[in-house]
């Protein structure tokens, strides 16, 4: 399976670039990983509800340019559905079972992510109804997926 995680902006902080090829690594043996980034619109203080629509909707054009039409899409959403980790893993399973070749988890920018590519989404995953940095949430999206296969494969790891 290949799996990409596509992510607006860059990471700044050294110990999440760290942490982020730690899990690239452990996930190497499971899956064909890719990190795709967008650049991200600079967003100034006090930005209007109508300019926070437009830099969304520029990234946004800038993420659907990436997604392959044949991706299975999954949105990392707020508002998307909570599973658990078990229930992440039989997800991603199942969807190998029927069939699905790549799967494409999208990080939207400080922003969230434009009404088009939530649209677009086959799923759409919250990790809690927290907010979280957005560099943050590759991690824990990369931790998340090496939890899956630990489970799919039945390896200790998950408890």
């Amino acid at each position: 399976m290949k799996i990409t995680l596509l992510t607006v902006g860059k990471i700044k902080e050294s110990y999440l670039e760290a942490g982020i090829r730690e899990y690239v690594k452990r996930l190497s043996r499971y899956c064909k990983l890719e990190i795709l980034e967008v650049a991200d619109e600079k967003t100034p203080d006090g930005a209007s509800e109508n300019l926070e629509r437009q830099i969304r909707e520029k990234e946004g054009k800038r993420l659907l340019n990436l997604i392959k039409p044949d991706a299975y899409v999954i949105t990392l959403e707020i508002q998307g559905k909570q599973l658990s980790s078990p229930e992440l893993a039989r997800k991603l399973a199942r969807l190998g079972v029927e069939g699905v070749s790549h799967i494409m988890l999208v990080i939207g920018g400080s922003l969230g992510l434009s009404d088009e590519v939530i649209k677009r989404a086959d799923f759409h995953l919250s990790f809690s109804a927290m907010t979280f940095p957005h560099q943050l949430m590759r991690l824990i999206a990369l931790e998340q997926l090496y939890r899956c296969y630990r489970i799919i494969n039945g390896e200790p790891y998950h408890k």
